[in-house]
Formats: structure tokens, C-alpha cells, sequence
């Protein structure tokens, strides 16, 4: 009969081996998929999204339309200012570039 210690062993250590490299994978796959949650996957906020990315939160709808109003949004029918999109709604608080995101991608798709 055959000695599998040795072939155990090894294989024990390739794997111990493996494991950073594992562990360095699945933080890179979670910074990913977190990128990929947030943002404007679709681009359709063109230079909007990097602003808003570093706008200070909360924030209103009023100081969003006074800071960045002239922004050019792509819409259903053509591209809209940030300023037409959200006029008919009421002066809302966000708390974070995500909610200005979805608030105004929900807008352009009606």
C-alpha cells in the first residue's frame, strides 16, 4: 500500500498556498460588485454622476437644481437638464448619491 502522507501534505500546503490569493480575490469581487450597485451603470448621467458623487449629504432638491441644474441628463426622448427633471417634484432631502441617482433615473424613464 502506498504512503498518501506525503501527497496529503502537499496538497495541504498548496492549498495553504492558495489561500491569500483567495482571500485578495474575494475583496476585489466585493469592491466590484459594489461599484457595479452603485453609479450610473448606463452612463445616462454623463458628467452628473461624478458630481454628485462628490456632493456633500444630505443635500435638498433645491440645493441639487442650484448646483447643478445645467447638467445634461439622457432621457427618453432626447437629453433634459437636471433642472427639467426635477421640477415637478417637491424640494425632497437625499441622503446619499444613490438616492439622487435613482430618484432622477425614475424620473427620465416615465
Amino acid at each position: 500500500m502506498p504512503d498518501d502522507t506525503r501527497d496529503r501534505d502537499e496538497t495541504a500546503d498548496d492549498e495553504q498556498r492558495q489561500q491569500p490569493e483567495r482571500k485578495r480575490e474575494d475583496v476585489r469581487d466585493r469592491a466590484q460588485e459594489e461599484r457595479a450597485m452603485s453609479g450610473d451603470p448606463g452612463g445616462r448621467l454623463g458628467d452628473l454622476d461624478g458630481a454628485l458623487a462628490a456632493q456633500d449629504y444630505p443635500t435638498t432638491t433645491d440645493e441639487l437644481v442650484e448646483a447643478y441644474g445645467d447638467y445634461e441628463i439622457e432621457a427618453q426622448g432626447g437629453t433634459m437638464s437636471l433642472e427639467e427633471v426635477l421640477a415637478p417634484t417637491d424640494n425632497q432631502t437625499y441622503d446619499s448619491a444613490d438616492d439622487v441617482r435613482s430618484r432622477v433615473l425614475g424620473l427620465v424613464h416615465r
